[in-house]
């Protein structure tokens, strides 16, 4: 199993400090206290530090305890600051990201993807050799900072998200980063999967971040554990056999990657002979992404399964 983190060379994040079920996070000029249910250990520095470093501070509101709402709250302000703000991601992919303060504390990002965002950038290169302009589907894709780094080497990539607001601002990142030919569909993603696999066509890589809980265009709902494998099985339907690769992420807390790896492992009906050793896929791996603080302790965030094929 991996642990990955984002590299020490990404200047625009920095995971300053962790504990007491809170984290402080640096997204370029600004710095902020987030909650973090993970963080279980102490603090390293003094709340009063904390304080002084941080520009604002999100406060847990009505939402705390109801599935789909945990998240949901408000900011307070503890200096001046704007209400968004650009940041850089310049690793391998080069791209910009706007963030912006929600009523559900989020920023925007999610640091801990970045080395999914390497690992695709790269993936589509390799591919390169074999396919003139692999297409790469990406799903619950958010804010599109997987979109950016597939479009960055070159890929035909299809973006999809249920919320009309995040794939605006997900248009925007693209118009920042100087990018576009983005293909945009909001749209519920197991319906446009099975609607795809009538139509018969294929994807050079697929990516799937979704969410425990969510709601379709038109108030469809959403709930992990009884959609995943049916939208794994689909999905296998659509990914090309042969050059192509898949990036399954999973937040939920009852997952595993040992779990994750498992159903790609049969949505996929990937096989090895326990004799003569060969494969109908190329290459499988499974991890944790994880942040490090300043003072070492590690944050583990999300689990993620990697197919190649």
């Amino acid at each position: 199993m991996l642990l990955e983190s984002p590299s020490v060379n990404w200047k625009d994040y920095e995971l300053i400090d962790s504990g007491n079920f809170e984290k402080l996070e640096r997204f370029g000029p600004y710095t902020m206290i987030r909650p973090e249910p993970k963080a279980l250990w102490n603090k390293s520095l003094s709340e009063d530090k904390w304080k002084q470093i941080a520009h604002t501070q999100f406060i847990t509101g009505a939402g705390f305890g109801k599935a789909g709402k945990e998240d949901s709250g408000t900011w307070k302000r503890l200096k001046r600051m704007n209400d968004q703000w650009v940041i850089s991601y310049n690793n391998a992919p080069s791209f910009k990201l706007r963030l912006g303060l929600t009523s559900f504390k989020h920023v925007g990002v999610f640091p801990e993807q970045a080395p999914n965002w390497d690992f695709i950038y790269n993936s589509v290169n390799e591919l390169k050799e074999s396919v003139a302009q692999p297409k790469v589907l990406n799903l619950f894709a958010y804010t599109g900072a997987a979109s950016l780094a597939a479009r960055c080497s070159g890929a035909i990539v299809t973006h999809l998200d249920s919320v009309k607001q995040v794939v605006t601002w997900a248009r925007t990142n693209m118009e920042l980063s100087g990018l576009e030919n983005v293909r945009w569909i909001l749209e519920d993603a197991l319906k446009f999967v099975k609607r795809e696999v009538r139509r018969g066509n294929l994807y050079n890589g697929i990516i799937l971040d979704p969410p425990a809980y969510g709601h379709g265009p038109d108030g469809e709902k959403w709930k992990l554990d009884e959609c995943l494998f049916d939208i794994l099985q689909n999905c296998a339907q659509i990914l090309a056999p042969k050059n192509s690769f898949l990036v399954l992420n999973l937040y939920s807390n009852g997952y595993s990657s040992v779990l994750a790896q498992t159903l790609v492992k049969c949505a996929f009906n990937l096989t090895e002979d326990p004799k003569s050793g060969e494969k109908n896929y190329k290459s499988i791996e499974n991890g944790e992404l994880i942040l490090k603080d300043s003072f070492g302790k590690e944050l583990p965030l999300s689990v993620f399964v990697r197919l190649k094929r």
